[in-house]
């Protein structure tokens, strides 16, 4: 079972920095995609940045030239340089993947919780 783990999540004040990173089990040249998504408490999760096979991110609108999103083959990671945060960025942030050979298997880590907060 290929497992995703999270890490780098934390507080930290308005207009700091965090990085997050995903660590698959796994080569992560299995997977067609991989991103990070959020829930904030009372939403609906949502996209932050996805990477494909080919490429260059995707990222939500409300992330774009704050956020980005990189991988790296020799270290099966992806991670998610976070700059200028604000408090609407807060929440429970979530690595997912999506496997070449069936897209149908979609695995997610378990979270790891960025609050922005003064």
């Amino acid at each position: 079972q290929v497992q995703l783990v999270e890490s780098g999540g934390g507080l930290v004040q308005p207009g700091g920095s965090l990085r997050l990173s995903c660590a698959a089990s796994e080569s992560i040249f299995m997977f067609n995609s991989m991103g990070w998504f959020r829930q904030a408490p009372g939403k609906q999760r949502e996209l932050v940045a996805v990477l494909f096979a080919t490429g260059s991110p995707d990222y939500a609108d409300a992330v774009k030239g704050r956020f980005t999103l990189s991988r790296d083959y020799a270290k099966n990671t992806v991670s998610l340089q976070m700059n200028s945060l604000e408090p609407e960025d807060t929440a429970v942030y979530y690595c997912r993947a999506e496997q070449r050979s069936d897209p149908r298997n979609i695995y997610w880590g378990h979270g790891t919780q960025v609050t922005v907060s003064s």
